[in-house]
């Protein structure tokens, strides 16, 4: 299959949407839609649901399915939708086969979390996904340090449709290797861990970055794409100097407010409840004046 449409749409800012809860706790499926528009609006041509930034691991199977077939509705032609999945075998397969029928044009296959992870237990985990959808694309997301280059180049072999990776092992260094060992064309390279590692990946040869920080300002995201396209490290960086604060406390304590900082700063917006799930938490006052001052700033 030609799958060059899917790779353009990979070597973008591949956004993370977060999922906002209404006052009963539930999804809010109006808001969800709203905040999907606004990064449509804004220019952003990829977008995740249920990725970590949305919560993934908290949702259940129904409220999955239904963030998807939102993502979906909204994105229409205006973007690609890669949806998370994962968790055991079959209800990852499941909910790609879910993904693929709702309209969904790729698919993210999250970390396998497992205690014991073996190498060929890896690539056999993401061939029984990849193959249940060989009209999808596939995306590994690769959290663990430990995989090398000839895994993901072996799962390239046994499945044409993986088509990129996510990497997002904060080793600059370690990623040169892999994308080079696992062949830097064969696979659309996106820096997993958004802004602040999007520099130090482009220049080893990510062409796409991840973010939830563009749920805030898809204006800020789309600048540090343009620099990194444009060769203009200098520019990019400026960026990154305007977000450190922000994206180190979404990194803070292994990334604990992770998703709990973005909500926040959507919250000083008012474009969402701050509401996240257990084992997230919503942040103390002190620190949601100091967000609240932060993106007021952005060209949001």
């Amino acid at each position: 299959m030609d799958h060059s449409s899917l790779r353009a749409a990979l070597a973008d800012v591949v956004a993370i949407p977060v999922t906002p809860f209404g006052a009963d706790g539930g999804v809010d499926r109006d808001t969800y839609r709203a905040l999907l528009r606004r990064l449509l609006d804004g220019g952003v041509r990829a977008v995740t649901p249920n990725g970590n930034t949305g919560e993934f691991y908290t949702l259940t199977p129904d409220e999955r399915r239904l963030v998807t077939e939102l993502a979906v509705a909204e994105a229409g032609e205006r973007a690609a939708v890669l949806v998370g999945v994962g968790h055991d075998v079959p209800t990852a397969t499941a909910a790609a086969r879910h993904a693929r029928d709702a309209g969904a044009a790729m698919v993210m296959v999250h970390q396998p979390v497992h205690p014991y992870v073996s190498r060929d237990g890896w690539i056999d985990y993401h061939r029984e996904i990849a193959d249940a959808v060989p009209e999808l694309g596939v995306v590994p997301y690769i959290r663990n340090p430990l995989l090398d280059g000839a895994a993901v180049a072996r799962l390239g072999e046994l499945c044409p449709n993986v088509i990129g990776v996510k990497y997002a092992v904060p080793d600059a260094a370690r990623f040169a290797a892999v994308a080079r060992d696992a062949g830097l064309g064969r696979f659309v390279w996106i820096a997993g861990l958004a802004e602040l590692y999007a520099p130090s990946y482009w220049a080893m040869g990510a062409t796409g970055f991840t973010s939830g920080l563009v749920n805030v300002s898809p204006a800020v995201s789309l600048t540090m794409l343009r620099s990194l396209r444009g060769g203009d490290y200098p520019a990019a960086l400026e960026v990154w100097e305007r977000i450190r604060r922000f994206e180190d406390l979404r990194a803070a304590d292994q990334s604990a407010n992770n998703v709990t900082v973005v909500k926040e700063a959507l919250a000083a917006l008012g474009l969402c409840r701050r509401d996240v799930r257990p084992p997230s938490r919503p942040l103390p006052e002190p620190r949601r004046a100091e967000i609240a001052e932060m993106v007021k700033e952005w060209d949001a």
